[in-house]
């Protein structure tokens, strides 16, 4: 601006005249009459509030605006602090401090709504007489002559009805809050509570959604527009048309050059400077669907649905945008990929999990989120079939009684199963006699499994679960084993990734770490790792997992670097799975039908799933560096139970 002049100077300077046009049109009553009854009602008005105060005791408290904290809109960002999404109630509102707030919109808003604020104790007699007068004139409530703490007791304590009692519960209420703060403080307050239009609360959300940028650094041209809003938003917002726009930005600059708050050149420039306008963003879905959709779910059960949507958070995710976004790419090629393979009406979710941290680096919830945002990730239970045999061998391990190289028969075996047998069948119909646990699980065999799980007991397979955390519904039953129960692609994920870092568990989250809009931390989920498996059993289950792929169900997920996985194919084919593993990255992957309908005759995990992992990890993986897993011989194999 061309002039140096502070906004303490360009406050309004007390004169006969407003310079407001408030006296046009109000019937057959001359200037000089109207003038002498508005400064007889303005004496009458500037007496009669103190006595007013007193008999208005059923008022609201206004000292509990000294803790007043307006809703604020929850902000949500990926891990390096881009924008996925903003989650708010009725208000989407940002608050800023004062001092943030440009000196332009200071002077454009005072110019167009209360001029002599400064000046005042909450009321401006003047204003509220001529108000009187016009009213009385015109037959109804025509003119407010509200002051800007008047607004601001309405916008929060009082109906929007205009009626001349409450616009004295206004005027009663605007001087006890001038009372109790300051004009800053009351000023701060008014800017952050205001409706601009499009639901935008507040200067902060309104200047990014009308220009794109902070209302720090907003222009005298921009502010008056701003300011200009204030009475009627949507109808003069630049969005709905820029011609009423500029008019009452032109109205606004006029008032603030009569006020000499701006000179004639800070004038013309404002005029001409060309208004780029942002877009509307308080309607906008997320960038992210899944991942926000989850986060604020995480939210809720932390904090309550309150505070999510009014509670200003500022949320930071443990995934990166474009990570997330080639995992869905990923998924979204493949569900076209399994189509033409005849898997019709196939949905497909993808969990990736950091094993060192627990911290989830993707989360897709489905193949199209713009047809159903319902997250099969975190919400579906499925049955995740032979991907549950790892949880039994591993209970096995660490009981100090087998190894990966323990001998196990593969020959037909018939349980007790309520009044009559079960006859458990393996996935060819055939058997293959005794082998080592390690070649039972690379061609996870059905039979071995459930006569380790019946010779460790099945309640301590569900241990194992509740310890790795899948709260499904368990019964010891000898089917336990093949996976006949409901799991989250997301708890296959975490299970997986425990093992990974050898027994060492966070809890899985997608929340990195949530503060409140002034920086407090409210939430800090830093990895606090507790060890809950034997070290030893989860170095050796991931070790016999590794020969699944190398020579087992898992070979089509093969990788140029170690890996650990295991195929889940259910019965009738209705899920099929792959969830694997290297040190840095655990996925889970999981293929199947919303009417939990068969895919398709001889659908598999190893055959369907394992591709779509495989292309997942090396993309994953790309500037990874190799590692390998530590051996089970690195840690002490617990003694015999």
């Amino acid at each position: 601006m061309s002039s140096s002049r502070t906004f303490e100077d360009k406050q309004p300077q007390r004169r006969a005249s407003s310079g407001f046009e408030f006296l046009k049109g109000v019937g057959q009553v001359t200037g000089g009459t109207l003038l002498s009854i508005t400064m007889l009602a303005s004496s009458i008005v500037a007496g009669g509030l103190v006595g007013l105060a007193i008999s208005f005791r059923n008022l609201p408290d206004v000292r509990q605006l000294r803790n007043f904290f307006p809703s604020e809109t929850t902000y949500i960002y990926d891990v390096k602090g881009k924008l996925l999404t903003s989650i708010h109630g009725e208000a989407n509102r940002e608050v800023v401090p004062l001092d943030r707030i440009s000196p332009n919109l200071k002077r454009a808003v005072l110019a167009s709504e209360d001029s002599h604020f400064y000046d005042h104790h909450g009321i401006n007699p003047t204003g509220v007489g001529r108000a009187i007068v016009v009213n009385a004139v015109a037959g109804g409530v025509k003119e407010g002559g509200s002051t800007v703490t008047m607004q601001l007791v309405k916008n929060l304590f009082l109906s929007q009805k205009r009626a001349f009692t409450r616009k004295l519960a206004e005027a009663v209420l605007a001087i006890r809050l001038e009372q109790i703060l300051t004009k800053d403080q009351i000023l701060e307050m008014y800017l952050n509570q205001v409706y601009w239009g499009h639901n935008n609360y507040g200067v902060q959300t309104a200047a990014r959604s009308y220009f794109n940028k902070s209302s720090e650094y907003l222009s005298l041209g921009e502010s008056a527009m701003m300011a200009g809003l204030i009475q009627a938003p949507e109808e003069f917002s630049p969005f709905v048309s820029m011609k009423l726009a500029k008019q009452k930005q032109k109205e606004v600059l006029g008032r603030m050059l009569e006020l000499s708050w701006i000179n004639q050149s800070e004038y013309d420039d404002a005029l001409k400077q060309e208004i780029k306008l942002g877009r509307i963003k308080s309607f906008q879905g997320s960038a992210l669907p899944y991942v926000t959709n989850t986060v604020a779910q995480e939210l809720a059960k932390k904090f309550g649905r309150e505070t999510l949507l009014k509670g200003g958070m500022r949320v930071q995710t443990t995934v990166d945008a474009k990570f997330q976004i080639m995992a869905e790419e990923t998924v979204t090629k493949w569900h076209k990929s399994l189509l033409g393979q005849g898997l019709s009406k196939n949905q497909i979710a993808l969990v990736a999990i950091d094993p060192r941290t627990h911290f989830i680096k993707a989360l897709v919830g489905g193949v199209d989120p713009k047809i159903s945002e319902f997250n099969r990730a975190t919400q579906a239970q499925r049955q995740p079939g032979s991907s549950f045999k790892p949880f039994v061998y591993y209970t096995a391990f660490a009981t100090g009684k087998y190894g990966p190289d323990s001998t196990v028969v593969d020959s037909p075996v018939s349980y007790r199963d309520g009044n009559g047998w079960y006859f458990p069948r393996n996935y060819d119909g055939g058997f293959s006699g005794a082998m080592p646990i390690r070649t039972a699980l690379a061609q996870s065999r059905n039979i071995p499994v459930i006569k380790i799980g019946k010779a460790v007991g099945m309640n301590r397979v569900i241990e194992t679960c509740r310890t790795l955390g899948i709260m499904s519904p368990m019964e010891p039953v000898t089917s336990l084993p093949l996976g006949a129960i409901g799991v989250t692609p997301l708890e296959m994920a975490s299970a997986y990734a425990t093992f990974a870092n050898y027994g060492w568990q966070s809890p899985p989250t997608v929340i990195a770490r949530v503060t409140d809009s002034s920086g407090n931390v409210l939430l800090d989920n830093t990895p606090k790792p507790q060890l809950v498996l034997d070290p030893w059993a989860s170095a050796a289950i991931i070790d016999v997992m590794r020969t699944v792929v190398t020579s087992g169900t898992g070979k089509g997920a093969a990788i140029a670097r170690p890996s650990a996985g295991k195929t889940g194919t259910t019965s009738s084919e209705k899920d099929i799975w792959f969830v694997g593993t290297v040190p840095q990255l655990t996925t889970a992957v999981w293929v199947g039908r919303d009417d939990n309908r068969q895919l398709a005759s001889r659908a598999t995990g190893g055959g369907m799933v394992a591709p779509i992992w495989k292309d997942f990890m090396e993309k994953a993986l790309k500037n990874v560096p190799v590692e390998n897993f530590k051996p089970p011989s690195q840690f002490s194999r617990p003694k015999s139970q």
